[in-house]
């Protein structure tokens, strides 16, 4: 799937009703946006890599047509961003294209790369965790899923949790089938309460695999600060 495809496929969205499931939920899922071919594609290259490996970050660009596909996905969601910070009353706005967005990372010392492929077997899971370090935090990311449910392995659901002020955290289960995108909150969003919009905070995980294996995708819009300490 080249960049016209793709972008093809993104203008064939109802991008409406995606904000509004991003405002009102926190993440909105694309269904089958990733075609077979380019599943196999992407999860060839982290079960390539090494027989033992389970991630594969992508530390400086991200390999074609990844970065293609952010760019565009980026140009879609940046109003989304600008839109929530200005409800958040948090003063930064996010230009219009990933390139500037970028320079801004390098010039503020963020120049390591956070997406990445990568590889769960039976007993894996990722806690829950945010991206969210540096001055410059796009508060949306992508998640894909490169393996189907039930077939290729069990368990393993994307998971977020949101956490109100007062309130329990609130656990939800993101639906993903083999070549579903999703988009999910970075760390924070705005939510409406009686007493107006709020900041709520957002972490996601996946849960423990029960059975095979299971490949997904992740694609962040910042980088990390170089002097990120504590590994990965």
């Amino acid at each position: 799937m080249n960049l016209l495809e793709f972008d093809a496929a993104l203008d064939q969205l109802d991008w409406a009703d995606l904000h509004r499931q991003l405002d009102s939920e926190g993440y909105a899922v694309l269904p089958g946006l990733l075609r077979a071919a380019v599943v196999d594609a992407l999860a060839q290259c982290v079960t390539a890599q090494d027989l033992f490996a389970q991630w594969r970050y992508f530390e400086t660009d991200l390999p074609t047509p990844l970065a293609e596909w952010r760019t565009a996905l980026y140009r879609r969601l940046a109003p989304v961003a600008n839109r929530w910070n200005e409800t958040l009353a948090i003063d930064a706005r996010y230009p219009a294209t990933l390139d500037e967005f970028l320079r801004q990372n390098r010039n503020a010392g963020q120049t390591r790369g956070q997406s990445h492929l990568y590889r769960l077997r039976v007993h894996d899971q990722v806690p829950l965790h945010q991206r969210n370090a540096g001055f410059h935090v796009f508060p949306l990311q992508i998640v894909a899923l490169l393996s189907e449910p039930g077939t290729d392995f069990q368990g393993g659901e994307l998971v977020m949790t949101e956490q109100r002020p007062r309130l329990q955290s609130r656990p939800m289960v993101v639906p993903l089938k083999r070549g579903d995108v999703a988009i999910i909150a970075t760390a924070v969003r705005p939510f409406r309460g009686s007493q107006g919009y709020y900041r709520v905070n957002l972490k996601h995980a996946i849960s423990r695999v029960r059975g095979g294996e299971r490949v997904g995708l992740e694609v962040l819009f910042h980088d990390a600060p170089d002097t990120q300490e504590g590994g990965r």
